[in-house]
């Protein structure tokens, strides 16, 4: 993924500022990432600073009620009242700094956003004009060191998208929806794909036998054994008939509990987000979910469970990029 710089503008005349970014990301994944909570929890937050939502209702009239949390733990409170949104188009809403309850504190400026979106041979440019009620209040964002601190949470959307979709980019190459078989292995996924390659005079498809230690891990995640690394994260195999066996490893030193009968899924990839969800409403009724539906490190919005019946299924949306 190309670094691109964040271009930053003030125009006092007009008490506005205006932050253009570049992104190589088609504008679905982008428009996620500014609009999910649990992705804006990824990112907006400058390092070593760390955003965390309290509530968020992305609707016209709703609002995002956050937190910027410094390394020791202090607690510096937001809320972004949102007034119109043209999905995939642009955003207003008005910013104002608050107390955990989302109370306005009327002692600092409010700022009124506008982002818009836009995409062109497969990059997104989101562009925010801010706008202040005085000029004091634009001088005083400013002065509090607005501009490095949304240009270094802009890079961390550039790190995001680079390595959590980056499977997604290399696996997922068209869109059409396709059902597979997921298997899990204790470490054995890499010998038993030969075998079957063997038995079926199969071939690799995709990455192939794609390790752990390939990728960029999310943070949080404990530093993987030198043993750990070279496991299979992700294992795509042509067998006969154009059907696809996937597998990865599920290794109890990864805290990974795998028994016989959960390690067999029906893997379904549907062609749309709307279908993931109506898919994992339908067939999850009366079951078990083991992994609710959400968006994953690997890009996909993916969910894993046992049906009524005993059945086990995992459904992985990923948008093609």
């Amino acid at each position: 993924m190309i670094h691109r710089e964040t271009l930053f503008t003030k125009d006092l005349p007009n008490k506005k500022i205006t932050v253009t970014r570049t992104f190589d990301a088609g504008l679905n994944l982008v428009w996620s990432a500014w609009t999910e909570s649990k992705l804006l929890d990824q990112w907006w937050a400058p390092k070593p600073y760390k955003a965390e939502t309290k509530t968020m209702d992305f609707r016209e009239g709703g609002c995002w009620l956050y937190a910027m949390v410094s390394p020791e733990g202090e607690r510096s409170w937001c809320k972004e009242n949102f007034r119109t949104i043209q999905p995939f188009r642009y955003i207003t809403n008005a910013v104002h700094f608050c107390d955990e309850e989302g109370v306005e504190n009327l002692e600092f400026p409010v700022m009124y956003w506008r982002k818009e979106f836009s995409e062109k041979d497969n990059t997104t440019t989101v562009s925010v004009t801010i706008t202040f009620d005085e000029l004091a209040h634009l001088e005083t964002i400013v002065g509090m060191g607005f501009q490095e601190g949304f240009t270094a949470g802009l890079d961390n959307l550039e790190h995001y998208l680079s390595s959590r979709f980056q499977m997604r980019r290399e696996l997922k190459t068209e869109s059409n929806a396709r059902v597979t078989t997921y298997l899990n292995f204790p470490g054995k996924t890499e010998e038993a794909f030969e075998f079957y390659r063997e038995v079926f005079n199969g071939c690799y498809t995709g990455k192939g036998l794609q390790r752990f230690g390939d990728i960029a891990m999310p943070e949080g995640v404990p530093p993987m054994s030198e043993a750990d690394k070279k496991l299979i994260i992700h294992a795509e195999l042509s067998i006969m008939g154009g059907h696809l066996l996937m597998a990865t490893d599920s290794p109890e030193s990864m805290d990974f509990k795998m028994e016989y009968g959960n390690n067999m899924h029906i893997h379904i990839e549907p062609d749309s987000r709307e279908e993931t969800e109506r898919l994992f409403h339908a067939l999850s009724a009366g079951g078990v979910v083991t992994m609710p539906l959400q968006d994953m490190f690997w890009g996909a919005y993916f969910a894993s469970f046992t049906d009524r019946y005993g059945i086990n299924w995992m459904l992985n949306f990923q948008q093609r990029s």
